[in-house]
């Protein structure tokens, strides 16, 4: 089901950033993909304890939130994942601390994936502006006036930003997304939290 991504991501510790009504194969695969590459993946939230994803049209199974969003420092995460969803990012877009969290990614260069929805939040933190870009069709108007260059394919890699359309682009996805993340950040230093710290948050 999976390509052999051969430990490409040993050692790197990936934030997913979700709340109540992610798109649950956008956040379920690019994870296992990732963990799979040796990440370590924490799903961050406002909320804590679970967050319940949507399918279709329906409410779909919950994940566990491993570490709130008051817990979360970029400093700690390598890179971050932002799974689509109609409503789940149109709620973090609302919300203070996750727009700052998000910003605070592409201000130090660590790499951002998002897919479908996702790129609703980096609208809010300037961060798409310049950038070559995908994502689902509805965002295309605001992600043009919000200064990217939208395109129709796939999977689009510009400067550490990795975007795509929809669940059917998960598989280009997941492997431009590893990619990328096994490259690194652009100007980051180094990780402040030790992995025994980290741990403590499984």
């Amino acid at each position: 089901m999976f390509e052999n991504f051969d430990n490409k991501l040993d050692g790197i510790t990936v934030a997913i950033l979700a709340t109540h009504g992610f798109e649950f194969d956008e956040l379920t695969k690019p994870k296992q993909a990732l963990e799979i590459a040796g990440a370590k993946v924490f799903i961050v939230s406002p909320e804590t304890g679970s967050i319940k994803g949507w399918t279709n049209t329906n409410w779909a199974d919950s994940v566990s939130v491993d570490m709130s969003l008051n817990e979360a420092a970029t400093i700690d995460f390598h890179a971050l994942m932002l799974p689509g969803g109609v409503i789940n990012p149109d709620k973090l877009r609302l919300n203070i601390a996750a727009i700052q969290f998000v910003k605070s990614f592409s201000d130090t260069g660590r790499p951002i994936a998002a897919i479908c929805h996702g790129p609703q939040i980096l609208i809010e933190t300037g961060a798409v502006r310049g950038k070559k870009m995908t994502s689902w069709p509805s965002l295309k108007t605001d992600l043009l006036n919000a200064g990217a260059f939208w395109v129709d394919e796939p999977v689009v890699s510009d400067r550490g930003l990795i975007t795509s359309r929809k669940p059917d682009d998960i598989p280009a996805f997941n492997k431009k997304m590893i990619e990328e993340f096994a490259e690194g950040s652009y100007h980051t230093s180094g990780i402040k939290r030790k992995e025994s710290e980290m741990q403590n948050f499984y």
